[in-house]
C-alpha cells in the first residue's frame, strides 16, 4: 500500500465512522426536545421516558463522536501537510467556529443531563435548545470547509508563496455552501429519524408494550418524513449546482460519456470506462438535461470532453450515486405511506397496519446507507483534486512512508470504539427493559395493597 492510497483509505474509514456520530449529534437533540416538550405539555410518562432515553444515547454518541472527530483533526496534519499549508489560512476560521459550537454543545449537554432534578421542567427544556442549535451550527461550519474544497470562491488561487484568498471568511463565500449545508443537514435528520422510528416499529411489531415506543415512532417518522421529502427538492438544487461548478463530477455521477443535448439519465448498469459505455443500464431520455439545467434540450458535457487525467473513478461514483438516490427514493415512498396513515389518524404504533411497521423497519438503515453513499459521491467525485482546480490530492499528501501504519492504528481505534458503542447501547436496552418490568411489578404490588 503506497502512501497516497494509505492516506486516502484512512480518511475514508475515519469519515465513514465519524459521520454516523455527527448525524446523531445534529438530529437526536431535536427529537429529544420534541419528546420533552410533549411530556411537559401532556404529562405523558411515555414521552418523558423517551426524552431521557434519547438524552442517554445523545451523551454516549456525543462522547464517541468527540473522540473520532479529534482523531480526524490529527489526521489532517499528519497525512495532508500540503493541504494544511495551502488551505490552513482559509479554513481556520470555519474550524474555529466549529470548535466554539462543539464546546457550547458540550456545556449545555452537561446541564441538560444533570439538571433535570434541579431545574423546573421548562427551564430544563431550554438547556437543551443550545445543544440542538450548536449541533446544527457545528455541521454547517464543517460543511463550509468541504464546500470551499469543492468549489472555491472566485478569486481563490495557489501560488508558490501559498494561498490567494478573496477573504478570511472564504469558506462561507463558496457558492456551494448553503446548498451543501441544507442537503447534509436533511440527510442527518432523515437518517436519525428513520433509525429511531425503525427501532420503535420493530419493538411494536413484536408486542413490546413500553409506552415510549408509540411516541418514538411518531416523532421519528415525523422528522424522517419531512426531511426525506424536502431532500428531493434539495437534491434538485444540488444537481444544478454540480452541473455549473463541477461538470466532470456530474458526468461521472451519471456515467455520461458523450456530450449531448437532451441527455438521458442512466440508472444502474456496469460502467466500462475504457470503452465509454454502460452495460445493462436503464436510460430515460432528456431527464439528465432537465435535472442539470431545467431544460430538456440543454447540452450536458460528457466525460470524453475532459482530459482523462481529470476523471474520477467513474464506476465508484456512479454506483454510489445510484445507491444514494435509490435509498432516498425508498425513504420518500415510506414517508408518504406513513403520512397517509397519519393524516387519517392512524400514525401511532397501535393503529398502524403490521405491514407499514415492517416497511419502516426495513427502511430504517437506508438513511445511513444514503448518507455514506452521498459522501462517497461528494469526495470521490472531486478526485483527482483535494481543492477543486487548485491542488491535486497527490500533491497534498505526506511523504512519510509510515502512513500505512497509522492507517491500521486508527482503524483499530475506530473498531474498538464501534464495539464499545454497540455493547453500551445493548446494555442501555437491557437496563431499560429491567426498569420497565420493575416499574410494572411495583405498580402491581401497589394495586394489590390498595385492594
Amino acid at each position: 500500500m503506497n502512501v497516497l492510497t494509505a492516506a486516502r483509505a484512512q480518511m475514508e474509514v475515519s469519515l465513514a465512522f465519524h459521520m454516523v456520530f455527527a448525524a446523531v449529534g445534529i438530529a437526536m437533540p431535536i427529537l429529544m426536545l420534541v419528546a420533552e416538550d410533549r411530556a411537559i405539555r401532556t404529562g405523558d410518562p411515555g414521552a418523558r421516558a423517551l426524552s431521557r432515553r434519547m438524552a442517554r444515547v445523545t451523551a454516549l454518541l456525543f462522547a464517541v463522536g468527540a473522540v473520532s472527530g479529534t482523531a480526524l483533526s490529527f489526521e489532517l496534519s499528519l497525512l495532508w501537510p500540503g493541504f494544511m499549508r495551502v488551505a490552513g489560512p482559509a479554513i481556520g476560521p470555519a474550524f474555529a467556529l466549529e470548535g466554539d459550537a462543539f464546546f457550547l454543545e458540550a456545556i449545555f449537554l452537561g446541564l441538560y443531563l444533570y439538571g433535570h432534578k434541579k431545574l423546573s421542567p421548562r427551564a430544563h427544556w431550554w438547556t437543551g435548545v443550545p445543544v440542538a442549535v450548536s449541533g446544527l451550527l457545528s455541521g454547517a461550519f464543517v460543511v463550509a470547509v468541504n464546500a470551499w474544497m469543492q468549489c472555491p470562491p472566485e478569486g481563490t488561487g495557489v501560488t508558490a508563496e501559498g494561498l490567494v484568498s478573496p477573504s478570511p471568511w472564504a469558506p462561507f463565500l463558496s457558492p456551494a455552501w448553503v446548498n451543501m449545508a441544507v442537503h447534509s443537514t436533511l440527510a442527518c435528520t432523515a437518517s436519525v429519524g428513520f433509525a429511531v422510528a425503525g427501532v420503535a416499529a420493530a419493538a411494536l411489531r413484536r408486542g413490546d408494550t413500553r409506552p415510549h415506543h408509540p411516541h418514538a415512532l411518531r416523532i421519528g417518522m415525523g422528522m424522517a418524513a419531512v426531511s426525506a421529502l424536502a431532500q428531493l427538492v434539495s437534491g434538485d438544487f444540488i444537481a444544478k449546482m454540480v452541473a455549473r461548478t463541477q461538470p466532470v463530477k456530474l458526468a461521472a455521477m451519471e456515467a455520461h460519456f458523450e456530450t449531448a443535448r437532451g441527455a438521458a439519465v442512466v440508472l444502474g448498469g456496469v460502467v466500462d470506462s475504457a470503452e465509454g459505455r454502460v452495460h445493462h443500464a436503464v436510460t430515460v431520455p432528456k431527464v439528465l438535461s432537465v435535472l442539470a439545467f431545467g431544460d430538456p434540450a440543454a447540452e450536458v458535457r460528457g466525460l470524453n470532453s475532459f482530459d482523462r487525467a481529470l476523471w474520477p473513478n467513474v464506476n465508484i461514483v456512479h454506483i454510489a450515486f445510484d445507491v444514494m438516490v435509490g435509498c432516498g427514493s425508498v425513504m420518500a415512498l415510506v414517508a408518504l405511506v406513513w403520512g397517509w396513515f397519519s393524516w387519517r389518524g392512524r400514525g401511532s404504533g397501535a393503529a398502524l397496519p403490521r405491514w407499514v411497521l415492517s416497511c419502516i423497519v426495513w427502511a430504517s438503515p437506508l438513511g445511513f446507507v444514503a448518507l455514506e453513499a452521498g459522501w462517497i459521491v461528494t469526495e470521490a467525485g472531486r478526485q483527482p483534486w483535494v481543492i477543486q482546480g487548485l491542488l491535486r490530492t497527490r500533491d497534498a499528501v505526506t511523504r512519510e512512508p509510515s502512513a500505512a501504519l497509522t492507517f491500521w492504528g486508527f482503524s483499530l481505534l475506530y473498531l474498538g470504539l464501534g464495539v464499545a458503542v454497540v455493547l453500551l447501547l445493548r446494555w442501555f436496552g437491557r437496563a431499560e427493559v429491567s426498569d420497565h418490568h420493575g416499574d410494572a411489578a411495583t405498580e402491581g404490588e401497589l394495586r394489590d395493597g390498595h385492594a
